[in-house]
């Protein structure tokens, strides 16, 4: 199975017990940029959709304390990844939530995030 097939039919049973998908802020930014550097107008149109019919998670101020947290903490053990999955674990810790992603070797060196990989 590929792994898009492998990501949706996890996305449908999350779903079938969850009223909407959830995406942080920054998440939201990342596909934005990425949608509109290629210029793919009907791609943004669908991603708006998403996201007026889903919940984005805002940046507040306990979210950037904690990716404060953790921007100090990784460099002590070596384990620098880049302040958008910083930004990105922050607001999943701060939320409670489990965080979806198949980036699983950065996300892994956050302490105290659980981690899902719907495309594994």
């Amino acid at each position: 199975m590929r792994k898009t097939a492998a990501g949706l039919i996890r996305a449908r049973a999350y779903l079938a017990d969850h009223t909407q998908l959830t995406i942080s802020l920054i998440t939201r930014f990342e596909i934005l940029r990425g949608l509109k550097a290629r210029q793919a107008t009907s791609q943004l149109a669908v991603f708006d959709s998403f996201c007026r019919n889903n919940e984005v998670l805002p940046i507040t101020d306990s979210v950037i304390i904690r990716a404060a947290d953790l921007y100090a903490e990784l460099p002590l053990r070596g384990q620098l990844i880049p302040d958008a999955d910083i930004l990105i674990a922050a607001t999943a810790i701060e939320n409670g939530l489990v965080l979806a992603t198949n980036n699983v070797g950065d996300f892994d060196r956050i302490q105290g995030i659980e981690i899902d990989n719907w495309l594994a």
